[in-house]
């Protein structure tokens, strides 16, 4: 962690790349984004020592708009990326931004395991309930009565409960928080990305041009009524009876993070070059 003076120095700005961003007027993500920069500040690290790692979607062009190192890699498969890099690289800050599909759906199974391995990274998930970059289809955490011209009546299955998975999974830190409220949601991602181990954050972050009825979520979130637990099963059932709006920490765990010890080695290009040869 850098010192008192390092932290001082450091402004949101610091943290923003020139690239203008390019999604719909009033989306949540624009919200996300500044809430990411302010966090940063809040930690103070120099922007080389942090690494934001993406997939595909709306929300996975964060690496881009940051002034960070950033890779902007496959479908679903952000976490597998980052958390090979967070092993060998134990010294960086590594911060995965992603969304509901990419996540949940083609990523659902990465989802789990990095939960279970606990290497120390921060998974921040906007959920917005619907694909938005490819038009509008069901997500894995749309409502099964949403209906659109893609799925007429609606999908009638059951949605994902991702805060819920990933308790079960092993994730050590899991929080929910809401894009228009970015000074809180900044505070939550700190902590988050402060706590060891995997640590979990939902941004609930409007899409307005595919689901325009979310600009109502800000009358429906709300503070949770407690406090965050480190015990497990108390989380579980405060998560499991929420009504999905409950924002604030959630579950603070204990658990060690996975870190093997990484051996340093030189190796010539020609040594590697031997071992491709047919």
């Amino acid at each position: 962690m850098s010192t008192a003076h390092e932290r001082l120095a450091c402004k949101p700005a610091d943290y923003k790349s020139d690239i203008k961003p390019i999604w719909c007027p009033g989306c949540g993500d624009y919200h996300v984004l500044m809430s990411f920069t302010r966090a940063f500040a809040e930690l103070g690290l120099p922007p080389e020592q942090i690494v934001v790692v993406s997939g595909i979607g709306c929300s996975s062009r964060i690496p881009a708009y940051t002034n960070c190192y950033g890779f902007h890699g496959v479908h679903g498969r952000s976490l597998a990326l980052a958390a090979g890099l967070k092993v060998t690289r134990p010294d960086l800050t590594v911060v995965v931004a992603s969304g509901d599909g990419d996540g949940y759906s083609i990523g659902g199974n990465h989802f789990l395991h990095a939960c279970r391995r606990n290497v120390d990274m921060t998974y921040v998930v906007m959920d917005n309930r619907i694909y938005g970059m490819t038009k509008g289809q069901p997500s894995p955490t749309t409502e099964p009565e949403f209906d659109t011209a893609l799925s007429p009546g609606g999908t009638g299955l059951r949605p994902f409960h991702p805060l819920v998975v990933a308790l079960a999974s092993g994730a050590n830190f899991v929080a929910r928080c809401f894009s228009g409220e970015p000074n809180e949601t900044a505070a939550v991602l700190a902590e988050a990305i402060r706590h060891p181990g995997f640590s979990f954050v939902e941004i609930l972050s409007p899409c307005v041009t595919f689901r325009p009825d979310e600009r109502d979520w800000k009358s429906q979130v709300h503070q949770a009524p407690v406090g965050a637990t480190s015990d497990p099963a108390k989380a579980a059932r405060r998560i499991m009876t929420d009504d999905g709006f409950n924002i604030g920490i959630l579950y603070r765990g204990d658990r060690r993070p996975y870190q093997p010890a990484v051996v340093q080695r030189h190796v010539e290009l020609s040594e590697l070059e031997k071992e491709f040869e047919l």
